[in-house]
């Protein structure tokens, strides 16, 4: 026997025989309004074959001009796909791996697409170094002293942050530098030596 002062929503072992329709419709206003399909709105539209005024039974396919990538899950590519990013490059052959390799549904799957975006972006920074307008690493050190960034974070829960994160952002870029410098020092030696 239950206690009456515990809500019955908390008992183990709970009992209620599940009300009838007729009972339901008694009690609520409106319910199972739409259990006879002559009483549905769109019930024609929800019958098979659906007249959608499509002229096709299955859409004409999108030529591949080159092998797509395409999951273990499925038989063949959707009839339309986009064209605007090929993959190439390091980045590409991870993101081909994944899908050639992985179902969506493994979590390798998703982490070497993630990979591979890491990678293309890092092939991008690279390839603009090669243009006449590299891309200028955005570190806001700059910003941290013209524009009181000490005071702009009094109270703020990131304060602690302020001395790590030129460190963090500009770190990579100035560790990069000093490796170009001491490659192009060596080399130079190499060429007098």
């Amino acid at each position: 026997m239950t206690d009456p002062g515990v809500p019955s929503a908390y008992v183990r072992d709970k009992r209620t025989p599940t009300p009838s329709r007729e009972e339901l419709r008694a009690r609520i206003p409106g319910w199972g309004v739409d259990l006879d399909p002559a009483d549905r709105p769109a019930h024609p539209r929800l019958q098979y074959p659906a007249d959608t005024g499509a002229h096709w039974d299955f859409p004409e396919r999108q030529p591949e001009k080159w092998p797509r990538e395409r999951s273990v899950e499925h038989a063949f590519l959707t009839p339309v796909f986009g064209t605007a990013q090929p993959p190439k490059g390091l980045s590409g052959a991870v993101r081909k791996y994944a899908y050639a390799r992985f179902s969506e549904g493994r979590l390798a799957h998703w982490m070497l697409l993630v990979v591979g975006d890491r990678l293309d972006a890092a092939e991008h920074r690279l390839r603009s170094f090669a243009s006449t307008r590299p891309d200028v690493p955005a570190t806001g050190v700059r910003t941290e002293f013209t524009h009181g960034g000490l005071r702009s974070r009094r109270g703020r829960s990131d304060a602690r942050h302020h001395l790590l994160d030129p460190v963090v952002v500009a770190g990579p870029w100035l560790a990069a530098a000093g490796g170009a410098a001491v490659g192009v020092r060596r080399l130079v030696r190499a060429v007098r030596g």
